[in-house]
């Protein structure tokens, strides 16, 4: 799957001005004050170019911490909202941090599959995951806007902040206000041009690095708080400053080399396998049997395979360079289509030579 690039922002703010419906399907635009994105074509009154962002997809907007404009009905596809799709959004929206079961959902007299297939048609994915975007996005709302402390009332359909803030608790820990009286991990918002990425670290080094729609984020921030004893509050410090900027070079094609020091947790197995990991050279990729063979292990396999899946520092610790025995690429957290960008992008004419250190 290419990586979708945006037209300039210039072109997509007039494109919204005007409700051009040659733009429809190409970005979404958010509005900052308001909490809420829409379509090119959205009716709704045009806020003014300095309170506007712009994303390549719904996914993006929500995990961006965005709500969708309930005016134009935001989605990949255009497709009419159905009103089973808009009753499960006004239940989102009312309570945003919680969690609706499939139980909750057939007490409404809805039947969990026929929300999944619903959502997975008009939004790309299913009701939970849908829900799970919205409560990490609100969350992750407040590590992107790098304050501390949260505010005052957050506008984005809410009547208090009480949404965003329990959001904030239930995927990080302590209350962001808190949160100085905890030992804490600083929380970073990285763009990146295949998509958002978020770092954790403290003094001691990178502790993750995630794409922030990749399944099971949640389970790892919990993993590390419980390994940590610490609280994660928005900042930043001399690691992420670093990470941000050999990021940027990455992805810039500049060069592959990260000197970042990692604070990577795991058994002695797995950091066996994540060095090797690190020692693939950019651009090449290797089997999970021949990993197992480089530790001695040569019966290891799946058990190479289970610590490469559990490696939550991305790009950095390249498990993307994985595949399996016959050549085809296997799973990936941030998905297969990013493996396959990121293998393609390093064996380009341009790259750089070295390897991770």
């Amino acid at each position: 799957m290419p990586m979708s690039t945006l037209p300039d922002k210039g072109t997509m703010y007039h494109a919204l001005v005007r409700r051009d419906s040659a733009f429809e399907g190409v970005f979404f635009a958010a509005v900052k004050t308001t909490g809420i994105f829409c379509r090119p074509t959205c009716p709704a009154r045009k806020p003014n170019r300095e309170h506007v962002e712009f994303f390549r997809s719904t996914r993006d907007a929500l995990y961006a911490g965005y709500r969708p404009c309930r005016r134009c009905n935001p989605s990949e596809l255009p497709l009419r909202l159905p009103a089973l799709v808009k009753r499960l959004g006004e239940l989102i929206d009312r309570s945003p941090s919680g969690r609706i079961t499939g139980g909750r959902l057939r007490e409404l007299g809805i039947d969990p599959s026929t929300a999944r297939r619903q959502f997975q048609r008009y939004y790309g994915m299913t009701f939970q995951a849908y829900h799970r975007a919205r409560r990490l996005g609100l969350a992750l709302r407040e590590v992107r806007g790098g304050s501390s402390v949260i505010g005052a009332q957050i506008g984005s359909g809410f009547n208090s902040s009480s949404g965003f803030y329990d959001a904030f608790r239930k995927v990080f820990g302590a209350p962001p206000s808190r949160a100085g009286n905890a030992s804490c991990l600083l929380a970073r918002w990285i763009e990146t041009p295949l998509g958002a990425m978020l770092a954790l670290a403290d003094e001691r080094g990178l502790h993750l690095l995630e794409f922030v729609d990749r399944r099971g984020l949640e389970n790892e921030i919990l993993a590390l708080r419980t390994r940590t004893k610490s609280a994660i509050v928005p900042g930043t410090n001399r690691h992420l400053e670093t990470v941000a900027d050999e990021l940027k070079g990455y992805f810039e094609g500049r060069t592959f080399r990260f000197t970042v020091r990692l604070a990577a947790g795991g058994s002695a197995f797995e950091k066996g396998v994540w060095k090797l990991l690190r020692g693939i050279p950019p651009g090449r990729t290797w089997s999970y049997e021949r990993l197992a063979k480089k530790l001695g292990a040569p019966g290891a396999a799946r058990a190479v395979g289970r610590a490469n899946g559990r490696n939550c520092l991305a790009i950095v610790i390249p498990c993307h360079r994985v595949i399996r025995a016959d050549g085809t690429l296997s799973g990936y957290g941030g998905g297969v289509w990013r493996k396959q960008w990121l293998i393609e992008h390093e064996r380009r004419p341009t790259a750089p030579e070295g390897t991770n250190p």
